[in-house]
């Protein structure tokens, strides 16, 4: 891995040490005319070994700081910055300009071709304090309070003073074309822009809990307050789904119905006159049906005669006979005699 090539000065919390520099067989062109621009004594630069020598004593001395990039930060919470109509005046009571610094620590010239580069204490302490101060205070004011909220914000200060601690910015190591005397020196060519971007992902923004979900419980609704004379409420209707009762003394048995094998306009025309309607009754209302209903059962049906009312009858439960195969002992219960249907059935046959 590519952290493995990095000395143990880049840890975290470590003290500054000499850099790590490791150097090609042949040393580039533009590195050799950089160190002769940058030494007050002219040194020899004619092998690797000088290279290395020269660039190992310029970048480990105690003022060879560069400076990464400068973050315009605010000097106080913002619900106690200056409030002025002339944005200049607010920018000059308000904010102030945080020059990040660092050293650097490897140079690899082989297989990364990188130079990396860590923060100074005194850049650290700066950004941990506005952290601190500043950053948490304002994060806290727009945020809603919960019973874990100082125990997030501290957790949080924590973990940015570890993060920017480990902060190593890595780079081409083109970027030593930037060094000037004594070893100090600047990025170049919007390498700054890249750290102030790294360094600004370091600031994590606290994250309240999710609001719990609630089941809304609706209430249940109120009977309608309407009030009657025979009680407090109305009573619901109704819709009939059965038939009307009907009296037992009013109900007649089924009587085995005759039936027809052959029918006529003439037969029904001499049959029906001869009957009258007070032999039969109807229910009220009169139905459109005409058919008869008789009043008893024949006795070759029936081992005793009952004496009942006649059932009320509806069209769809009569079957409408012509009547001439009915037996002649059902005639005779109405008074009819055999001779007065002789001669019909004996043409019909």
């Amino acid at each position: 891995m590519v952290l493995q090539l990095l000395p143990a000065s880049a840890q975290a919390f470590a003290p500054r040490s000499a850099p790590t520099i490791v150097l090609n067989s042949k040393v580039e062109p533009w590195l050799t005319q950089t160190l002769k621009r940058i030494n007050r004594i002219k040194r020899p630069l004619n092998s690797v070994p000088q290279h290395f020598r020269c660039l190992t004593e310029t970048l480990g001395g105690a003022s060879a700081i560069w400076t990464l990039t400068s973050l315009m930060l605010p000097k106080a919470p913002d619900s106690e910055l200056r409030k002025d109509s002339d944005p200049l005046v607010e920018a000059l009571f308000n904010y102030q300009l945080l020059h990040i610094e660092a050293y650097v620590v490897h140079v690899d010239m082989v297989s990364q071709h990188e130079v990396a580069f860590k923060l100074t204490p005194e850049s650290i302490e700066a950004l941990v304090e506005y952290h601190k101060d500043i950053y948490s205070k304002d994060v806290s004011d727009n945020t809603y309070s919960w019973p874990e909220k100082e125990a997030q914000l501290k957790k949080l200060q924590e973990e940015f003073e570890q993060a920017v601690n480990r902060f190593v910015f890595r780079t081409g190591v083109r970027a030593l074309e930037g060094l000037e005397e004594d070893g100090a020196g600047e990025l170049l060519e919007g390498r700054s822009k890249d750290v102030q971007t790294a360094i600004t992902n370091l600031f994590q923004t606290l994250l309240p809990p999710p609001p719990r979900i609630v089941d809304v419980i609706h209430p249940a609704p109120l009977m309608p307050n309407t009030t009657m004379a025979g009680g407090w409420w109305a009573p619901a209707p109704t819709l009939a789904s059965h038939p009307a009762p009907v009296d037992n003394w009013r109900v007649l048995p089924s009587t085995p119905s005759p039936t027809a094998t052959s029918c006529s306009d003439n037969q029904s025309a001499s049959i029906w006159p001869d009957l009258s309607m007070h032999q039969f009754q109807l229910p009220s209302p009169t139905p459109s049906f005409s058919q008869p209903v008789f009043t008893s059962a024949p006795s070759q049906y029936y081992s005793s005669p009952q004496c009942m009312a006649p059932m009320p009858a509806m069209p769809s439960q009569l079957p409408q006979h012509c009547g001439h195969d009915m037996g002649m002992g059902g005639f005779n219960d109405f008074g009819w005699s055999q001779s007065s249907f002789s001669p019909m059935f004996a043409t019909a046959v």
